[in-house]
């Protein structure tokens, strides 16, 4: 039976998206995540040692996001996504085999390449897949799916590591994440990729040329370059204090992991619904920041228990914005810099991210985690508005 017209992109569509969720299950489903501290601890390092080594993770992200992203419009971003998760299988084997600071350091660095090297690729990729499909609509709703599958996998992990650990130390838990990241690669190979890599031995440089110049030349495209890291900057920096904000609601602290599997529920749902929003449009987007906003300020001021179901619902409207504003930057990408610019939005997510960790620091010092969470709502409060005022001056000169 020969499949009709219509069925045909159906089907490659669901192999895209099959390969999707299971690629981005794979590559967080990495049980060192919640236990390198300890092996880091255990190795006899010190918390400077251990901060250094964050620190170096920070700077060969950021180093390498741009270039990557320019990489993966100038060859095949097929290539990129496989040759990533090798790299960081083969960070985390240097740290349970040869387990010292000068190895730590090392994988670190293997490891952000291989982060580097995924980040713009895979978006560009899924985005011109569907969209030579002629379902480029449907991207917020795949990305929202794929993120919320990489949220499942963390979950899973921070459940599994306990256990394997207990089991087997620090190598089992080790060679369980080099699988996984090895599961991934396997995987890449199956996304399909129906574009030809520029030609010319400037071809790098001429992916990043062009990638920058659509950015100058398009006002549009500024804006939603610019809306990525404010929407997904100042909550994944707060993801990683959600502990001391949990354990400040005066819970023991073995109750603390399940009500951070409530937050993360609460990501994960918002991943889920991301497709559902895209018929939002600027004010609706406006209107989902303002209000997760608040009920980010509310929950964590409350400094109760309950008030943390408040922050999960802050979360899952956060974790929507985020996939809303990179389709919204998909959307508005006309050139062939499509990686290029996806990268250099995820650089200045990174940026911004770092100080988000300073100004974190600098009023926790003071004051308690939920004050702290509570003034972090004020960014997005300002974006939301600015994105009204956006909408406005956008709707009167749309006026005769």
């Amino acid at each position: 039976m020969t499949p009709t017209p219509a069925r045909v992109p159906d089907l490659r569509v669901r192999r895209l998206t099959t390969t999707l969720y299971g690629y981005a299950f794979l590559e967080e489903c990495v049980l060192l995540y919640p236990v390198y501290a300890l092996l880091f601890s255990d190795t006899g390092l010190t918390v400077w040692q251990i901060s250094s080594l964050f620190a170096l993770w920070s700077i060969t992200g950021v180093a390498l996001e741009v270039p990557s992203g320019a990489w993966a419009d100038a060859v095949s971003r097929r290539l990129l996504l496989w040759l990533g998760p090798l790299l960081t299988a083969a960070g985390f084997a240097l740290w349970v085999l040869l387990p010292s600071y000068g190895a730590f350091a090392v994988g670190f660095v293997l490891w952000g390449a291989g982060g580097a090297l995924g980040s713009g690729a895979l978006e560009a990729l899924v985005h011109d897949e569907l969209q030579r499909l002629d379902a480029a609509d449907r991207y917020a709703r795949v990305m929202g799916r794929a993120r919320a599958a990489g949220l499942v996998a963390v979950m899973a992990a921070m459940g599994l590591a306990g256990p394997v650990l207990a089991w087997g130390g620090h190598t089992a838990v080790g060679a369980a994440s080099v699988l996984a990241c090895l599961l991934a690669a396997a995987v890449a190979t199956r996304f399909p990729e129906h574009r030809s890599p520029a030609a010319g031995h400037d071809s790098w440089t001429a992916a990043l040329r062009a990638g920058l110049a659509e950015a100058r030349a398009d006002r549009s495209v500024r804006g939603a370059l610019l809306l990525v890291p404010a929407v997904s900057a100042v909550w994944g920096a707060l993801d990683e204090y959600t502990p001391l904000l949990v354990r400040d609601t005066g819970v023991a602290d073995g109750t603390v992991p399940w009500l951070l599997l409530l937050i993360w529920a609460g990501a994960t749902a918002g991943s889920l619904l991301a497709g559902e929003g895209e018929r939002l449009g600027t004010t609706g987007l406006a209107a989902l920041l303002a209000g997760a906003g608040l009920a980010l300020a509310a929950g964590s001021a409350a400094g109760t228990p309950a008030g943390l179901a408040l922050v999960a619902l802050a979360f899952g409207g956060f974790q929507a914005a985020t996939v809303l504003a990179d389709a919204r930057l998909q959307r508005r990408i006309g050139g062939t810099g499509r990686a290029t610019l996806t990268s250099v939005a995820g650089l200045g997510t990174e940026v911004a991210t770092v100080a988000v960790f300073g100004g974190y620091a600098a009023i926790a010092s003071g004051n308690a985690h939920g004050t702290v969470f509570a003034v972090c709502a004020v960014p997005y409060l300002a974006t939301a508005a600015l994105l009204l005022a956006g909408s406005g001056a956008g709707a009167a000169r749309a006026r005769p």
